[in-house]
């Protein structure tokens, strides 16, 4: 079973979109898709309504500097 994860684990959100959608630049995502990706992803258990610009932003940071490192 997938490790558990809310919306303040960015990192782990980072490198697990990273790892699904690894041809996707993150910063090409609108928010409500992004926001789509981060509750699909499996050992999500964060409230979606929970979620705001600013925790998005810094997962799509996060999410960025793994495409930029898997480059």
């Amino acid at each position: 079973m997938p490790r558990e994860i809310e919306w303040t684990d960015a990192e782990e959100i980072g490198i697990q979109l990273q790892e699904k959608y690894p041809d996707v630049d993150p910063y090409t995502v609108r928010f409500t898709d992004l926001h789509k990706y981060v509750t699909e992803l499996p050992g999500f258990v964060g409230d979606p309504q929970k979620s705001n610009e600013g925790i998005l932003e810094a997962i799509q940071t996060a999410w960025h500097e793994e495409y930029e490192d898997a480059k």
